[in-house]
């Protein structure tokens, strides 16, 4: 008996086509075998693809698995503004959904109608780890082609996040992220040595209006030489921002958006939220804009 699901293109952190960060959304994956979900994502050849399952639990309404063109993830951000973009399409989804994946429970916010809609995810606090020693820092800046000086005095680098790891790295400001020259056999040696899956660099001197800081992200130890927009990274810079005095807090909130892809011609925009509470960081807030590329379906 012949087998159908649902398969969708989307742009995440955008508004245009083209932009943004490129997923692939199934739905219908109960049908699928692990190895059936692998060759889909191969296909499609995006960064990730979202799988969506019906819920097995009462503490959830869905149930989401990511695969790269490699393997499968526990967790992704655009993938899952992705997967929620297209839902919301279809009438009577609700406003507000939880979704379970590998890396655990988060809270997903449908905000606004229509094509502006955006998705909001939210997500524990990511965990801050260790600051590089200063021989691991020079092995980083060698293999991006920056030296100490390109490298902003207010933002040490650092190891954060859980299930999937990132190195932060602050420079001065664009020209530093526009001439690094990443070395990406040595940034994956990096990454096992450090264990750290990406290296996320950053400058808080955004030339994108509206926006506090200006990225770029190296995963080549996840198969992704350049992502285009990752909003996991940026949900663990508000983190990261927040723990070292460089983010402006009014009460329990603090809000910044950060731009991400004009260096692979995909530009993107991440809005995050923190809120707090009386013991610290509380939750993180990572929210985005889509847009629908084209829906087919396959039969297998």
């Amino acid at each position: 008996m012949g087998r159908t699901v649902h398969v969708f293109q989307v742009d995440a952190f955008t508004t245009s086509l083209f932009t943004g960060n490129p997923a692939g959304v199934v739905l219908g994956a109960e049908v699928l075998t692990d190895d059936e979900m692998l060759a889909i994502a191969r296909e499609l050849n995006n960064g990730d693809t979202a799988f969506v399952f019906k819920p097995d639990g009462d503490d959830h309404d869905l149930r989401v698995r990511f695969f790269t063109p490699r393997t499968e993830s526990a967790f992704v951000g655009h993938a899952t503004v992705a997967t929620h973009y297209v839902l919301s399409r279809r009438e009577g989804t609700p406003t507000h959904l939880r979704q379970r994946q590998k890396a655990g429970l988060v809270d997903i916010e449908v905000r606004g109608t229509g094509p502006g809609r955006r998705i909001a995810i939210r997500q524990p606090p990511p965990p801050l780890g260790r600051e590089l020693g200063e021989r691991e820092r020079l092995a980083v800046l060698d293999a991006l082609a920056l030296s100490t000086q390109d490298i902003d005095p207010r933002c040490p680098m650092r190891i954060a996040g859980a299930s999937s790891t990132r190195l932060m790295i602050g420079v001065r400001g664009p020209q530093q992220l526009k001439q690094m020259k990443p070395d990406f056999a040595r940034l994956n040696t990096l990454s096992a040595q450090l264990g750290a899956s990406g290296h996320f660099v950053f400058t808080l001197n955004s030339q994108h209006e509206g926006c506090l800081t200006e990225s770029r992200m190296f995963c080549p130890a996840l198969g992704i030489p350049e992502d285009p927009v990752s909003g996991n990274a940026h949900g663990i810079l508000g983190a990261y921002l927040s723990q070292h005095g460089l983010l402006d807090r009014e009460g329990d909130h603090a809000a910044f958006s950060g731009s991400q892809g004009s260096s692979m011609h995909r530009p993107g925009r991440v809005d995050v939220e923190l809120d707090f509470s009386e013991q610290g960081l509380a939750g993180v807030w990572i929210i985005g804009s889509a847009a629908m590329v084209f829906e087919t379906t396959i039969s297998l």
